[in-house]
Parts: structure tokens; sequence; C-alpha cells
């Protein structure tokens, strides 16, 4: 039996258990073990942005009475659907995956997501559309919380920032992959838009149950067995891990610290409520802003994305793709190039600057689209440069959230505050985007996104004040357990 198995079961007179299994997590060097979890996991995210996508450019198509002659409100309302089934599967999922385990979670979201992505393909109408859609996002919703928690216990602390970055920007990946996909298949050459569609959608599900079959092999996080009372487990894999890192890299340094905890279930309401209220609740304000301004600014923008190019700037419905590529190429290179500074500047600083970058490139596109400045090309461009910025922004957001907390509701808290943000900020936000379209106004959109200017530059602006300095820390040290002291930040 070796001495960190043995570790992981001591404890005292006052019932902590002491582990130094963290320690070791977050002292081995990057491998490709490593690799293939961001590979397994970070796929959720281009996923949801296939799905964004798809929808985004085949809002033109289904507007068609050939397929199912859909309005401008109703893409905007199933827009909105999607993001109310996602803010309730992360309420639904994300205290679950606190209490059975992150691995059984995200994979049965995964299949929930890839089991109604498929049933879209036969949509007859609206109603059923817009009730895939709703499931749909119940699966994505449950995802975000999951995998969030298992991406941050299991990568180690000093890299942290940058691989949550990296992995919640493959998003936009996945954007390029769905505005591919609508171009191929809405090619009269191909299928066309009568049924392109729903080929899209169908091989959309087929690349999620793929994508199952890659999960399997990805452990459940060993900080939550432990936190689980099941030590022998969490040894187990932590040392299969270490035994795979060092063939690879050779000598393993030796672990720095050990974690004291109190095995115990999840929380109860009564607890979550003090913790995020009372022992943490200025932290709880910068997670609420971050992520309620991001939801908005998204949302808002990619939703309609197709409705403004064929509405205002005459481009073909089968087209609209080809104006994704650009803009997905910003969204992607954000979070890649900029991610490492969240590790070296520091999260505060990082935070502010792509929040407030983010918000005054919005307001000055928005300013010269109402001035009939700008084609659809330049339009194209503008939004690359704007959501480089607020692709790192949006994914520091889920950083700060998935970190900030302790590991007992750590999954529950990023569900809360993705449902509470975007339930608030991403279920208004297409809805009313598609109206200012339809007035055939461009100064009422303007204001639209006028408004998603100001809450991500206010934002940005809380966290340079009152967020955490969590860049390089362990978890532990972050937020302990529940029942040891807080840390004062």
């Amino acid at each position: 039996m070796s001495g960190a198995f043995t570790a992981a079961h001591a404890g005292d007179s006052t019932g902590l258990v002491h582990s130094d299994i963290p320690a070791r997590l977050d002292r081995l060097p990057w491998s490709a073990w490593h690799w293939r979890v961001v590979l397994a996991l970070g796929t959720a995210w281009v996923l949801d942005g296939l799905e964004v996508t798809l929808v985004g450019s085949l809002g033109g198509v289904l507007e068609r009475s050939d397929t199912l002659g859909l309005s401008a409100s109703q893409i905007g309302l199933a827009g909105s659907l999607y993001v109310g089934g996602a803010v309730l599967g992360a309420l639904l999922f994300g205290r679950m995956a606190d209490r059975w385990g992150r691995k059984r979670l995200f994979m049965i979201t995964l299949a929930i997501y890839a089991a109604a992505t498929f049933a879209t393909a036969f949509s007859p109408g609206f109603a059923f559309f817009a009730v895939c859609r709703f499931i749909t996002g119940l699966g994505i919703g449950g995802e975000y919380a999951a995998i969030n928690s298992t991406i941050d216990e299991l990568v180690p602390a000093r890299v942290r920032g940058r691989v949550s970055l990296a992995i919640n920007g493959s998003f936009w990946l996945g954007a390029a992959l769905g505005a591919g996909l609508s171009l191929l298949l809405l090619d009269p050459a191909v299928l066309g838009p009568v049924w392109g569609w729903r080929a899209g959608f169908a091989l959309g599900a087929l690349l999620a149950l793929a994508i199952v079959l890659v999960r399997r092999h990805v452990p459940e996080s060993p900080r939550w067995l432990l936190m689980h009372g099941r030590a022998q487990e969490a040894e187990r894999i932590v040392s299969a891990i270490e035994a795979e890192v060092a063939r690879q890299r050779g000598p393993l340094p030796p672990p720095a610290g050990r974690l004291s905890l109190q095995s115990r279930a999840a929380p109860s309401a009564r607890e979550l409520v003090q913790v995020l209220l009372r022992r943490y609740r200025q932290r709880s304000a910068v997670a609420l802003a971050l992520m309620l301004s991001q939801a908005f600014f998204y949302n808002a923008i990619f939703f309609t994305y197709a409705l403004v190019l064929t509405r205002f700037h005459g481009v073909p419905d089968a087209k609209v793709a080809l104006y994704i590529f650009p803009f997905a190429l910003g969204n992607v290179l954000g979070p890649l190039l900029l991610g490492p500074l969240f590790d070296r500047v520091g999260r505060r600083r990082m935070i502010a600057l792509t929040y407030v970058g983010a918000g005054i490139g919005l307001g000055l596109t928005g300013w010269a689209f109402m001035a009939g400045l700008l084609d659809a090309r330049s339009q194209a461009l503008a939004w690359s440069a704007v959501f480089f910025l607020a692709s790192a922004a949006a994914s520091s957001a889920y950083l700060t959230v998935s970190e900030v907390f302790p590991l007992e509701m750590r999954a529950l808290a990023i569900s809360l505050f993705y449902a509470v943000g975007t339930g608030a900020g991403g279920f208004a936000a297409p809805w009313l985007f598609g109206a200012l379209i339809e007035t055939g106004s461009r100064g009422a959109v303007a204001v639209g996104y006028a408004i998603g200017a100001a809450l991500v530059i206010v934002a940005g602006l809380l966290a340079l004040r009152f967020a955490v300095n969590a860049e390089r820390r362990a978890l532990e040290d972050i937020a302990p357990p529940l029942g040891t002291p807080p840390p004062r930040s």
C-alpha cells in the first residue's frame, strides 16, 4: 500500500481526512493524458457551437415556405427556448453532478443532447422544432456544470486559466464546423435548402455519439471521490495517471502540501445560501455580473446574426455561413492567444481588459452599423475584432465561477450562475433582438447593441475591483472545502 494511499485515509480527532491527492494532480507536468481529457471534454463546447451556428446560419432558410416557414420572431423564440432549456438543464444536472459524480452526469447529458438533436432533423413545424431545441438545451446546460468542474479538478493549477479558456473557446470550432456544414448541405448540388438543414442536425447527433465513445475513458474526479469517502478509488485513479505521465515525462517531483477535508454529502439548500450570500457574497456578485453580461452580449448578437446579414445587408440565405468563418476565427484566437495571460498577468486585470475592451468595440460597431458605414464584409470583420476580446471574456466568466467556490458545491455553483446569468441575459436577448430586427430600423438594433456594451463594461470594472486573484493557486487554497476556514480574499 502506497504512502499516498495511507495519507488519503489518515484522520484526526476532528474527523478530518488528510490527503495529498490534490497536490499530486497539480504538480503533474503536461502530458498526453491531459490532452486526451481536454479533447474528450472540450467537445461539449464544439457541440454547442455547432448547434447555435446551424440555427444561426439556417435562420433565413427556415423562413422559407418549403422548409418550416418560420418568422423572425419564431426563430428568435426558438433561440430563447434553447437557452431556457440550457438554464433548466444546468440547474437540474449541476446539483446531480455534485451528488452523483462528474463522469456519470457528463455521459447522461451528452446522450440527451444527441437524442434531441437527431429528433430536430424530423421537425414538421415550429412547435416540434421548438420542443426539440428546448430539450437539446437541457443537455448542453448540464454539460457546462459537469465538465467545467471536471476540467478544473483534473488540470494543474499553473495552467488552469489558459486550458479553461481554450476549451471554452472551442465553441467556435463548432461554429466553424456548423457554418461549413450549412454551406455544403444547402448547396443545391448536394441536398439544397429543403433537406440540407435536416441533414445538418442529424450529422450533429452522429458526432455526439462518437464523442460518447471517447468520454468513456475519462476518469471520475479524484477530488470529488475524496469528498464522498471513496479514497481507495481516488488513489487508484491518481496512481494510474502518475504512472502514465511518468512513463512519458520521467520522474515526477514530490507533491507539496496536503488537503484536509471532511468527507460529506452535497450541502443543503440552506448551506448553499449561506456560502453564496454570506461567506462569498462578493465573489457571487462578480460571478453574476460576468455571467449575465456575457450571456446577453453573445446571445443577442449571434442568435440573430443571420437575420442582420439577410435583412440589412442583402446576403442570400445560402451564403450566410460564409460570414461565420471570420467571426469564428476571432472567437477561437482570442482565448488561445490571451489565455496564457490569465495565468501570468492575473485574473482581475485580464477579465477587466477583455470585458471593457469588448464593450467599447461593440459600442463603436453598433454606431457604425446605425450610420450605414458597414457592409456585410466589414460587419463580419468588425465582429471578428470585437469577439477576439469578447470570447476570452466570456470564457473567463466560466473559469471564474468554476474555481472560486468550494469543491462540495462547485458544479451547482456553475449551474446557478449560468442559469441566473443566462436566464436573464440569454433568454431575453434573442427574442428582443429578433423583435428589433423586425422593425427594419438600424437605430433600433443599435440600441440593443448599446445595452450589451454597457453591461459588459460595468461587469469588467466590477471584476477589476472585486474579483479573486486565483491565478496559479490550488482550488483548495482559493476556496477551502466547507468546514475549514475561508480565505480572506
